[in-house]
């Protein structure tokens, strides 16, 4: 993939704690990197992901993540996380990030990982909110964010944990 490919970015700044004695990132850390991605394209999209399974609207499990290593991260740098769901199937949604340093087009690292809609109490997938999957849908496929009060479903899950969290 290339830059291009993406429609959202963010960037983190490499920490010594995500480094080895060498002050280059450790493989660990990039799953760390993972989450603030995902959390960030989800914020993009007008809801925090990890507040959405309270309402039981949706909640998310990984089932495979895969990270090749290009080049090394070093601390203090700052490096850019391109963030896109390259697919959705009916229970699952494949997040692609590639990792560059700031301000370059050298790949450090490519990570794809595999999330499986779930169900807490039953212990089985559950598919895709349609909701979800037009509002991702149509940002990957037209870079528009549509309004969350257009999407019913999602939109009362978000009030929910609103509600919840304000007590």
């Amino acid at each position: 993939m290339a830059k291009l490919d993406f429609r959202f970015k963010t960037s983190v700044r490499v920490r010594w704690m995500e480094c080895d004695a060498q002050g280059i990132v450790y493989n660990g850390a990039y799953l760390g990197y993972l989450e603030i991605g995902q959390a960030e394209y989800y914020r993009n999209l007008g809801f925090a992901i990890y507040t959405i399974p309270e309402s039981g609207y949706i909640d998310f499990a990984v089932v495979k993540s895969t990270i090749e290593f290009k080049s090394p991260a070093k601390v203090d740098e700052i490096i850019e996380l391109y963030v896109r769901v390259a697919k959705i199937g009916n229970t699952s949604l494949t997040l692609n990030m590639e990792i560059y340093p700031e301000g370059s087009d050298r790949l450090l690292t490519d990570i794809e990982t595999i999330y499986v809609g779930y169900e807490a109490a039953t212990e089985s997938s559950k598919p895709v909110p349609k909701d979800i999957r037009k509002l991702i849908n149509t940002f990957e496929e037209t870079g528009e964010i549509l309004p969350v009060d257009q999407l019913p479903d999602l939109a009362r899950a978000i009030a929910f944990n609103k509600n919840h969290l304000n007590r």
